[in-house]
């Protein structure tokens, strides 16, 4: 899929289930899910290399690895309209037994995750072991990563970041969901980190931004510009500048739909919001 339309649709489409998925079980986080929609349907239905099925080992094809796993009601959406599980399975997110829980996890061998995730810290070190396992078995693809800005807090992510650099690790992108906000408010006023773009290239890591990271052909002009500079000695850092809650006009400019569920009220005035009636699951 290339059309920028055809992405556009599939986004509205990914948007309207995560709109359903939190409202149906009251519970999840539909901000940041919302405001990461076009990154990863154009990861996952452009830019990424995909092979037909699913396995662990992930050999001959790019891997990605979701860190701010809280926000899996978007990359639910993606996997399953991308065909790793039924979308009729997406009614199932959040209840007892069911193999979608509020955050990724692995035991139940859900298609199309790699890792638990939802303790925040942590997705960058898998990614880069994962990266480094490629090297080593002489594959040439490359690994992905998504953390939240607030996420960077945590100090796990800082070793991670100056060992990636240290050994190399070139044939890994990390994206930063760069919105400015976290469950407790703006993330300048809960813990506040200064320039992030510094940071990184501090720690000798090439540096990109997507100023509009909710339009498709920014992000995907965005993820070809870090494709290209893999291979170069590098880590590769995407700071990608979204909007919380992007899509639906009350849940966006705000911290307070991180974490919280549209009534059947929101839910009606958000869902008419995305105009396209697409398929429904």
């Amino acid at each position: 899929m290339s059309n920028t339309q055809q992405l556009q649709d599939f986004t509205t489409q990914v948007r309207r289930d995560i709109l359903r998925m939190v409202h149906a079980v009251n519970s999840g986080h539909p901000g940041g899910s919302l405001g990461c929609a076009e990154f990863l349907v154009t990861l996952y239905q452009d830019v990424m290399k995909r092979k037909e099925g699913f396995d662990m080992n992930g050999a001959d094809e790019d891997l990605f690895f979701l860190s701010n796993g809280h926000i899996s009601p978007v990359f639910y959406s993606v996997l399953a309209r991308s065909g790793y599980f039924p979308v009729a399975e997406l009614v199932t997110f959040r209840k007892i037994n069911s193999r979608l829980q509020g955050h990724p996890t692995t035991h139940d061998g859900l298609p199309g995750i790699r890792m638990a995730s939802g303790s925040l810290g942590q997705g960058l070190s898998v990614a880069i072991g994962a990266a480094q396992a490629k090297k080593l078995n002489k594959d040439s693809n490359l690994v992905f990563a998504l953390l939240g800005d607030g996420e960077l807090q945590e100090g796990q992510n800082w070793e991670a970041i100056m060992y990636a650099s240290a050994k190399k690790v070139d044939n890994l992108i990390a994206t930063i969901d760069l919105n400015g906000k976290q469950i407790d408010g703006p993330t300048d006023e809960v813990l506040a980190m200064g320039s992030i773009r510094a940071k990184f290239e501090a720690f000798d890591w090439d540096v990109l931004d997507v100023v509009k990271g909710n339009d498709i052909e920014a992000v995907k002009a965005g993820l070809l510009d870090a494709k290209s500079r893999t291979g170069k000695g590098k880590p590769v850092c995407i700071l990608l500048h979204t909007e919380m809650g992007n899509g639906v006009d009350f849940m966006m400019h705000t911290h307070s739909w991180h974490g919280k569920a549209p009534n059947d009220e929101q839910l009606a005035n958000a869902l008419e919001k995305n105009v396209e009636t697409l398929g429904d699951y």
